[in-house]
């Protein structure tokens, strides 16, 4: 609840204050539809990639609370006096995904793949190029001249990979487990990315913060961990 406080406080500080009657709107990174949708009542629920989102709010664009797959770019909006200071309210793991009828198994299979990954001004291009930086540099040059295509979202690349235009492609464990035509493969420990989502309020009313507060340990939290979402760290 401190930390819900120091939210809440933080998008007043920042100039954020709006009226608590109107309808809530609710900006969210793609990965998150399926555990929004479920918890998010009568909220306006719009969804995409996280940068493009962030870009909305500051262009001023009427959005309530906003849930990005990363701290950094909702940190970038609170810095900038657009939103309320973050929280984080989840975590998730990267994962290598592919049709459940592929014969690829591991990461080191991906040279002659056809290959999609996150554009990297999104979070999930940002974690999956965190992943090959941590290869050597022949691998890493290998699965690169692999890449077909740089999605803006992880619908993006679920998509093709679930129409057969791709082989494999970086997603979250969350989107595999949404998709139920895809299989995940793990990523070796030491290649794995810290992936933490954070939430801001960027107008404040009562509506955003109680939506907050489910998310953080309510309904909402429910709901994330039911679609594969880890607890938030610490």
């Amino acid at each position: 609840m401190r930390a819900l406080a120091a939210l809440a406080g933080l998008a007043l500080l920042a100039g954020c204050g709006s009226g608590g009657t109107s309808a809530l709107t609710i900006a969210a990174a793609s990965s998150l539809t399926g555990a929004f949708t479920e918890c998010g009542g009568d909220a306006r629920l719009e969804f995409g990639g996280s940068d493009d989102l962030a870009a909305q709010i500051r262009q001023g664009v009427g959005i309530d609370v906003f849930a990005a797959a990363n701290m950094k770019l909702p940190q970038a909006l609170a810095a900038a006096g657009k939103a309320g200071k973050p929280v984080p309210f989840a975590t998730n793991r990267l994962v290598l995904a592919v049709p459940l009828d592929s014969r690829i198994g591991s990461i080191d299979q991906l040279a002659d793949a056809k290959l999609v990954v996150g554009a990297a001004s999104v979070p999930v291009g940002d974690y999956t190029r965190q992943v090959l930086a941590r290869l050597p540099a022949a691998r890493r040059r290998a699965i690169e001249g692999a890449i077909r295509s740089e999605e803006p979202d992880v619908k993006s690349i679920v998509g093709k990979l679930v129409t057969g235009a791709a082989d494999a492609g970086f997603v979250y464990a969350s989107d595999v487990v949404a998709s139920r035509k895809l299989k995940s493969i793990a990523l070796p420990a030491k290649l794995q990315p810290t992936v933490v989502y954070g939430i801001s309020i960027v107008h404040d009313s009562a509506k955003a913060r109680a939506f907050v507060a489910s998310v953080l340990h309510g309904n909402c939290a429910g709901s994330l961990r039911k679609a594969g979402f880890g607890p938030p760290p610490g």
